[in-house]
């Protein structure tokens, strides 16, 4: 198994300044983090440990605690797939079955070349588009499963690869 690269800690530090006279900062420092390296890293949650003198427990418990976080890097494409009521009613299950078809990934995974994240979410707050997903920020609604599978491979054509 290959060794993992430690992070570069650098990037961290501004946040860890700007908060170091703050108490209870600890969901602000996270959320800075996550926003600088994509996700948070293990040693890098240890040195936000060490520098804000919290235990490593109560890092990771926070950072395992609420779903904003993640402790993976995710693809460049993030789906976040809508599993309200009215997309449920509305087929999502079959938009998940055709992304699933199209890259081989389930909820929480990463396709193998980095390139797609797939998220289920409660709720998008785009109830007359349903079904719908939203990928880096932009909305895809009334999907049908071949409507899915176009928008994966159009992003996938962007980045010179098939989904």
């Amino acid at each position: 198994m290959a060794q993992k690269v430690p992070s570069d800690l650098s990037v961290v530090e501004p946040t860890l300044d700007k908060y170091a006279d703050v108490p209870g900062s600890l969901i602000a420092i996270l959320q800075e983090t996550q926003a600088a390296y994509g996700y948070l890293p293990m040693d890098v949650m240890e040195y936000i440990a060490e520098r804000t003198g919290t235990p490593i427990a109560t890092v990771v418990g926070v950072a395992t605690f609420y779903a904003q976080f993640r402790l993976e890097p995710v693809g460049k494409y993030l789906i976040m797939l809508c599993q309200g009521t009215a997309c449920h009613v509305n087929g999502s299950e079959l938009i998940d079955s055709a992304i699933y078809d199209e890259l081989g990934i389930h909820d929480g995974e990463t396709t193998p070349d980095g390139l797609f994240s797939l998220e289920h979410v409660a709720c998008l707050g785009c109830c007359s588009l349903s079904p719908v997903m939203m990928i880096n920020g932009k909305t895809y609604g009334r999907l049908t499963p071949d409507k899915a599978k176009k928008v994966l491979r159009a992003l996938a054509a962007e980045e010179g690869e098939t989904a």
